[in-house]
């Protein structure tokens, strides 16, 4: 259509990038730009916006690989095609139908979308999810969160309850931290490396810059005995939801309980302001599998599953969203 225009992302548009994030209806500050460049060695910046007579309808936190394939931002947990509150769904579905079109012009053949999880949108928000049909979009991921509605009334499981008695038996003290040298150096690192042979997603110089944009947002729980750190949990923390981006603990963390005692104690008192609070997913194997310990941790708290989907959409579809208005 005329109307519309697609411009990708450029440094002279951060403002108003910005200014629309923080209006849109199922956005966080994950898709700040000063957020979304802390990783820009590793990621070419492909991000797009759309614009309808001048006015910014719609963004796509997004970037490209060396084979040509656009994925809304691998650096994000999820991503998609950001809204504002008052959009209908017609202006969605034009939207997202010129920049396929825009896209299957410049050569890019395939896009893949992770949806944002419900609970992290102000309003519904599911005109893309519904648009994947129409495309004939390919599933070709869906990870289950362990999520705590803190609204609701939920129960706490006897081990949970028994890891709680624990802490408390065992003194443990916990603290806010403004740095992340402790939990990074002496308990992370180490048991990402021991366990998975992987390292954190954050480098601490990486987290300590984010914490230094992002205070409010980005908060750091340690868990101390006889002044030692024994678990911690990275929190990332938004308008509805509270999430734990990290969750680890030392050896002795069953011993002391630790981790349930930390997470007791956010539930119930840190974060209990908050509509949701978020574990995060315990899939791997690319969702095909679930960590069954972890899943039954989690649960253990009262959490409950919700999936996030991820889809495979070729461009060239783009001709399958021009007569569903009838």
């Amino acid at each position: 259509m005329q109307d519309f225009k697609i411009i990708r992302y450029s440094k002279e548009y951060s403002s108003i990038w910005n200014d629309f994030v923080s209006k849109s209806k199922n956005a966080t500050f994950l898709f700040y730009r000063d957020f979304m460049e802390y990783h820009n060695d590793r990621f070419e910046d492909y991000s797009l916006l759309v614009f309808k007579k001048d006015k910014l309808i719609a963004v796509l936190p997004a970037n490209i690989s060396e084979d040509k394939v656009l994925y809304s931002h691998q650096g994000l947990s999820y991503g998609g095609f950001i809204l504002p509150e008052d959009i209908k769904f017609e202006i969605v579905l034009f939207a997202f139908a010129e920049i396929l079109k825009h896209l299957h012009r410049k050569g890019i053949d395939v896009i893949e979308l992770k949806i944002t999880p419900s609970i992290y949108t102000t309003l519904p928000c599911d005109e893309i999810k519904y648009l994947m049909f129409i495309l004939n979009a390919r599933l070709i991921r869906r990870d289950i969160l362990s999520v705590i509605n803190l609204k609701e009334k939920f129960k706490i499981s006897r081990n949970r309850e028994e890891g709680i008695n624990r802490g408390k038996k065992h003194n443990l003290i916990i603290k806010e931290e403004n740095t992340f040298n402790l939990f990074w150096n002496y308990i992370l690192i180490k048991n990402l490396k021991e366990k998975h042979g992987t390292s954190p997603v954050h480098s601490l110089n990486e987290i300590t810059l984010l914490k230094k944009r992002f205070p409010n947002n980005i908060r750091q729980f340690n868990v101390y005995h006889n002044d030692e750190i024994v678990a911690g949990t990275t929190i990332f923390e938004s308008k509805y939801v509270a999430h734990s981006q990290y969750i680890s603990g030392n050896h002795h963390k069953n011993v002391l309980g630790s981790l349930d005692f930390l997470h007791h104690h956010l539930i119930s008192e840190v974060f209990n302001n908050k509509v949701y609070f978020d574990f995060g997913t315990s899939n791997e194997n690319n969702g095909l599998h679930i960590n069954k310990g972890l899943q039954f941790w989690k649960e253990g708290f009262g959490a409950r599953s919700l999936t996030q989907d991820f889809y495979e959409v070729e461009t060239k579809n783009y001709k399958l969203l021009e007569n569903i208005m009838i």
